[in-house]
């Protein structure tokens, strides 16, 4: 179901928003509607949620491990 939608937008931005829209045979509601689909599909979650539990603990008796604790701490 298709519901009205008012906004507020800088009137140069909405002159070339609705040239943008005629060039590609679109209408302004269209592309607006569109643009609101693309933001809503990429949603996804933050780096910190999709890795977390994945890395194991470094041990700390490697050999890898000292060498980077005496390069970088």
């Amino acid at each position: 179901m298709k519901r009205r939608l008012t906004i507020t937008v800088d009137s140069e931005l909405l002159l070339r928003a609705k040239r943008y829209a005629r060039l590609r045979g679109v209408s302004l509601s269209s592309l607006v509607e569109a643009s609101l689909r693309a933001i809503a599909v990429e949603e996804k979650p933050p780096f910190s949620e999709r890795w977390r539990g994945r890395f194991k603990e470094a041990l700390r008796d490697d050999a890898r491990y000292k060498a980077l604790v005496r390069k970088y701490l």
